[in-house]
């Protein structure tokens, strides 16, 4: 399968010509135009590289790599204007895999696509937890060797818990890192969440993975 790589650039021009270039490395090549739209394109259809730009007409670059890190751990290149080392080492700290200051070469933006690639699969992250095994490359749960079907939502769940097994995460928590904190105060969504998970779980045979500590939030049990 030919490698899926999300391209957000709200340059027409850029987009066309490095869609064309990776198309040519045999590279498959999603575009988006803005930042929200890159983030919700991420989350349906998860790719296995973001190449972004810094400059885009809705939310800066690096907001959008904090968001995308928050709950991926695809490789991220970001293109960007700015050649200042404190803004290259802000990216860096954001979430940022790689950089390249514009006006650049697309066969130097491949050859970078392609490093990233190599060292993305070859270091392909598997979550263990007892028999509970999260494939975070191919997004893929199963628990003794049975697959679960979670939704987006559901996966990033469990993986923002199995991250750090143990510790219990608030509810304000889990909606600043999976809804941008825009749940009201009393919404259940979270709890709702929570509950599907915890069923999808139980029923291949998961109990109790998953710890509620009431009057304080959610965590992942750590095997004993």
């Amino acid at each position: 399968m030919p490698p899926h790589i999300l391209l957000i650039e709200d340059n027409a021009d850029i987009a066309n010509v490095v869609q064309y270039e990776l198309n040519q490395a045999g590279c498959n090549v999603v575009t988006a135009p803005d930042g929200l739209t890159g983030l919700i394109y991420a989350r349906e259809q998860p790719p296995q590289l973001v190449i972004l730009d810094l400059g885009l007409p809705d939310f800066d670059g690096a907001e959008v790599a904090r968001r995308l890190r928050k709950t991926s751990t695809f490789p991220i290149i970001i293109l960007t204007a700015v050649d200042a080392v404190d803004r290259k080492v802000g990216l860096l700290e954001a979430g940022a895999n790689d950089y390249l200051t514009k006006p650049f070469h697309p066969e130097e933006l491949v050859a970078r696509v392609k490093v990233q690639l190599r060292q993305y699969q070859g270091g392909a992250e598997m979550l263990s937890y007892g028999t509970l095994e999260i494939h975070t490359l191919k997004r893929q749960v199963t628990y003794d060797g049975r697959p679960i079907e979670l939704s987006p939502k559901e996966y990033e769940l469990l993986l923002l818990l199995a991250r750090q097994p143990g510790r219990v995460y608030s509810r304000q928590e889990i909606d600043q890192k999976l809804w941008n904190g825009q749940l009201s105060r009393h919404s259940n969504v979270v709890d709702v969440h929570m509950g599907n998970l915890r069923n999808k779980l139980r029923s291949v045979g998961g109990y109790s993975l998953l710890r509620t500590v009431r009057g304080v939030g959610y965590g992942l049990k750590v095997p004993g």
